[in-house]
């Protein structure tokens, strides 16, 4: 089969359009011929080995995982014998942590769902990651209820255009932070008020915010909690994928349940949990006409370094996908 893989870490440059071997799916796995996958900032990491703390898990020197890809939306070619929720033939969307930029991949049955029948299966490879980890960060790590005021930092972005959506539904208040240019999009998402972060900053109106949601990654703890209340709740959902340091972005998710001890604000970071429950929650979203995915481009799988590239640059409105 066709796949996008890598042998070292690197830019775009390093990947390349292979031949490689179909995979083998085991008892309890689900072979799926992919017709399409996320890109998400996370593709950018284990593609670089940067920031190089990932390289823990990622491989010290090379790539464990050859294959470049987690989130896809595709159509089931086999399964395992022992399992029972999927026959071929169905139409799912899920992640697997064997590389989705392919022709086929082999997943685990808990981390798929049916795909949502009105979405194509380019706007459905783009809710794995991001739109889970938006509905954790609103739902779980906010604990949003009606009537507060939320603001969402990146609205504009393929997680932050979820999490704003995601917040309206709760009915609360939302303010979408962005840039120049995305105003309209944010507004057309469901938010309240936007603020450009061109011309003004996050606490531009004070401590008014009972909930953030910071999918950026970039401002300082002590920013954020000048624009929350005193007993708000800060979620941040999102690492700058190229900050500096051994772990990049993520330290201010690591240090803010740290902080959260000597204040009444409420601060942790969240990653997701890429589980087939949360998935279905979305399905339900989508299929009400809450929740609805925003495609910036697609690219053919040959031209997937291309998507890494765009994405990277941070300037994305709503997701990137990448068609096989």
């Amino acid at each position: 089969m066709k796949a996008i893989a890598q042998t070292v870490y690197g830019p775009a440059d390093v990947l390349e359009l292979r031949e490689v071997a179909r995979p083998a799916i085991g008892a309890g796995e689900v072979l799926v011929e992919v017709r399409a996958a996320g890109v998400d900032p996370g593709v950018w990491i284990a593609m670089t080995g940067r920031p190089w703390g990932v390289r823990v898990a990622f491989g010290l020197t090379r790539p464990k995982v050859q294959v470049r890809g987690r989130a896809l939306a595709g159509v089931v070619a086999a399964v395992g014998a022992q399992v029972t929720g999927f026959v071929p033939g169905d139409e799912v969307y899920g992640t697997s942590s064997t590389g989705t930029f392919a022709e086929y991949v082999a997943a685990k049955p808990g981390r798929l769902a049916r795909k949502p029948a009105g979405l194509t299966f380019a706007q459905a490879a783009a809710v794995p990651i991001s739109a889970v980890t938006a509905l954790e960060a609103v739902r779980d790590g906010a604990r949003v209820r009606p009537g507060q005021k939320v603001m969402v930092i990146g609205a504009a972005g393929g997680m932050g255009a979820y999490a704003v959506q995601i917040a309206k539904a709760y009915g609360t208040t939302v303010t979408g932070v962005c840039g120049a240019g995305k105003a309209a999009l944010v507004r057309s998402l469901g938010a309240d008020d936007v603020i450009d972060y061109t011309r003004a900053e996050v606490d531009r109106d004070g401590g008014v915010y009972d909930v953030i949601v910071d999918t950026a990654g970039c401002r300082p703890l002590s920013l954020l909690r000048r624009a929350l209340t005193p007993r708000g709740t800060l979620v941040i959902a999102g690492g700058g994928h190229d900050s500096p340091g051994p772990v990049g972005g993520y330290t201010r998710q690591m240090r803010a349940p740290f902080v959260s001890l000597f204040t009444s604000q409420r601060l942790r970071g969240i990653t997701s949990k890429e589980r087939a429950a949360e998935l279905d929650d979305l399905t339900r979203l989508i299929d009400d006409g809450v929740v609805t995915p925003v495609i910036d481009r697609t690219y053919p799988l040959a031209s997937a370094a291309d998507a890494i590239r765009y994405v990277a640059e941070g300037h994305a409105a709503g997701k990137v996908v990448v068609t096989v």
